[in-house]
């Protein structure tokens, strides 16, 4: 039986979100395709219809995810309090709770340097639209580049803590030294 092409589209969107989603909590390394395919009703032989091999999937999820981060925190609208707003969001303890609806660079980045070189260009693409937005609104490149490595860092230390007064005072200390920086 055939499906139609809106049908497979919506089938590819479905997988996308849902292995998006199962691999920000868990690794995509370590979820097979029958696992991906069975969280959105299907079998694994369906897959193939979709994608021609989980690699590929893992970089239309990087492509994804990163474009979201890029329209979410540094949009054509970028301000210093856009900045400031997206920071409380980013630096707080529902973002350390929930890692499938949240950032994918901290969940996902260590498998992303690990990917091959057309995965890790995606992931550049991405995360330098994203320093150049901030750059432009903070006039400072090095600045831009030092905010985004310390939200990622401070998140992925956050979430190797088992206490959260500990992931709070993680969090809080990023963002003092943030916000010092930005003054």
């Amino acid at each position: 039986m055939r499906y139609s092409a809106e049908h497979k589209a919506q089938t590819r969107e479905k997988l996308l979100t849902s292995s998006g989603a199962l691999a920000k909590r868990g690794g995509f390394a370590g979820t097979g395709v029958d696992g991906l395919m069975k969280a959105i009703g299907l079998t694994g032989g369906a897959f193939y219809g979709h994608f021609a091999s989980k690699d590929e999937l893992f970089a239309a999820i990087v492509e994804r995810e990163l474009s979201q981060s890029l329209t979410l925190l540094g949009s054509e609208d970028a301000s210093r309090d856009k900045l400031k707003r997206c920071l409380d969001l980013y630096l707080s303890l529902q973002h350390v709770e929930q890692p499938d609806s949240g950032c994918a660079i901290p969940t996902l980045g260590a498998e992303i340097a690990r990917a091959d070189s057309s995965v890790r260009e995606r992931a550049e693409h991405w995360l330098v639209r994203l320093q150049q937005a901030w750059a432009k609104e903070l006039a400072d490149p090095q600045l831009a580049w030092a905010i985004l490595a310390q939200c990622v860092g401070a998140l992925v230390v956050a979430r190797m803590l088992a206490s959260p007064p500990r992931q709070a005072e993680v969090l809080t200390a990023s963002r003092a030294m943030i916000d010092r920086s930005l003054d």
